[in-house]
């Protein structure tokens, strides 16, 4: 036990969608038994109002000097078949007569002709008033509100009863049908579950429900993504098999001519030749692990990374790279604004900044000139890099195509793999960046400029 709570798995769609339609079949009918209460209350009580003064009108017609203990006892005899009606006559504040469950106080002080609400003997009434046909007469017709109720519950349970039967049929009904709408649901999942690891090929979408066709087509849409990814590693590794070779090859050439070299110098040369081709092969192999790092790691777009000083990381490179512009008699020119802080890690940018300047160099003839400014863009703008040289530039149409891996432009002399420019155009894809090429105006070169948003 590790005292962490458990936590609970999460209901099921089906389950879910179950009991939110019972809960609201409850409400429902919860809602309908009170109504019928309400109503059946209205009407009952309307339905006995009339009986007791139905009751008070048929004593009304009995006139008092008629009435004899015989009479009297006719008139009690209501109880037999109206147990629960009671009356009471009274004249000049004395009780003439009565029911034989009427109490003996009377049911109600009023005294005008209509309907009364009182409390006596220990029970609520409701009493019907009316004269007699002498003067001083009251007649008084009464029932108990409990026997209100009670009838009214009888009638409510008469009503409702075959329904309350008929709620687990309900229920029963409802998750049958739950059960079937879910169904594709389902079937989906178990479709996707069946499909073999390696097998990308679209989910059928005849006979999908409308709502469950907006999750099949997003499932197709990944499985042709993941198909258009594969493919693009299938060719990149291929490309890549195929770019080690030409090196490997050489290396092996050039040592199987030192080996047989009966010369110093012969032997030397192809040493020479060896270590330039083991050099060619360990920047290839550097440029494709930099670009399955790009590919693979999420931290590269991390916005807590701590801001870079570009203009800092572009003097560390030039000194870097110093070497190889005297040995070509070029010369790399900063044009440096001051501090240059990007959202961008330092190893990116160094790799960002550090395949542009060489390309720029490489690509370059001996004795050109490359510039690297790095600044606002605009006064108060974004920061922008901008990176042209001299050489020969190049057509609208390869630079279109800057960017494919191992892609590279014929007839320049220069070894590379063409995975510079992939590189480049990853990190600006990752980190939202704008590049743009075009012919540069100053040198005559080509000119890459990137700006940060």
């Amino acid at each position: 036990m590790n005292g962490l709570p458990a936590t609970r798995a999460p209901r099921s769609l089906q389950t879910r969608l179950l009991l939110a339609v019972l809960a609201l079949v409850l409400l429902a009918w919860a809602s309908a038994a009170a109504l019928t209460w309400h109503e059946a209350e209205d009407e009952v009580g309307e339905l006995l109002d009339a009986h007791l003064a139905q009751t008070a009108a048929l004593l009304r017609l009995q006139p008092l000097d008629a009435l004899d203990d015989d009479q009297l006892n006719e008139a009690s005899e209501l109880d037999k078949h109206q147990h629960h009606v009671v009356f009471q006559l009274w004249h000049d504040g004395q009780l003439l007569a009565r029911s034989k469950s009427a109490p003996a106080e009377p049911l109600t002080e009023r005294r005008k002709r209509g309907f009364a609400d009182s409390e006596v003997a220990g029970h609520a009434w409701r009493v019907f008033v009316t004269p007699g046909r002498e003067s001083d007469v009251r007649i008084l017709v009464g029932e108990q509100h409990s026997v209100r109720q009670d009838i009214v519950l009888a009638s409510v349970k008469g009503m409702l009863k075959p329904l309350a039967w008929a709620l687990p049929l309900l229920a029963l009904g409802i998750w049958w049908v739950v059960r079937g709408l879910v169904r594709p649901l389902r079937q989906l999942g178990g479709a996707v579950a069946q499909r073999q690891p390696q097998s990308l090929t679209p989910l059928p979408t005849a006979g999908v429900p409308p709502e469950v066709l907006p999750l099949v087509a997003a499932l197709n849409a990944l499985f042709e993504r993941m198909a258009e990814l594969l493919a693009a590693e299938r060719q990149f590794t291929a490309d890549a098999a195929h770019e080690l070779r030409t090196p490997i090859a050489g290396i092996r050439m050039q040592a199987q001519v030192a080996q047989g070299a009966t010369q110093d110098a012969e032997r030397a040369q192809a040493l020479a030749a060896t270590v330039r081709g083991c050099d060619r092969a360990t920047r290839l192999v550097e440029q494709l692990l930099q670009l399955a790092r790009l590919d693979a790691d999420a931290e590269a777009t991390d916005p807590a990374v701590p801001p870079t000083d570009l203009a800092e990381v572009a003097r560390t490179l030039a000194g870097e790279l110093a070497g190889t512009a005297e040995s070509r008699g070029q010369r790399l020119a900063l044009d440096l604004a001051g501090p240059t802080p990007v959202p961008l890690a330092e190893p990116l940018a160094r790799v960002l900044l550090r395949n542009l300047l060489d390309n720029a160099l490489r690509y370059s003839a001996d004795g050109a000139q490359v510039q690297l400014h790095i600044g606002p863009a605009t006064p108060g703008g974004a920061a922008q890099l901008c990176v042209q040289d001299s050489g020969p530039g190049l057509p609208d149409a390869d630079i279109a195509r800057l960017g494919e891996r191992f892609f590279r432009v014929l007839g320049t002399g220069q070894s590379g793999s063409g995975l510079g420019w992939s590189i480049v155009q990853r990190i600006a894809r990752l980190h939202g960046l704008r590049v743009q090429v075009d012919r540069s105006p100053a040198l005559g070169g080509l000119r890459v400029a990137i700006t940060w948003p």
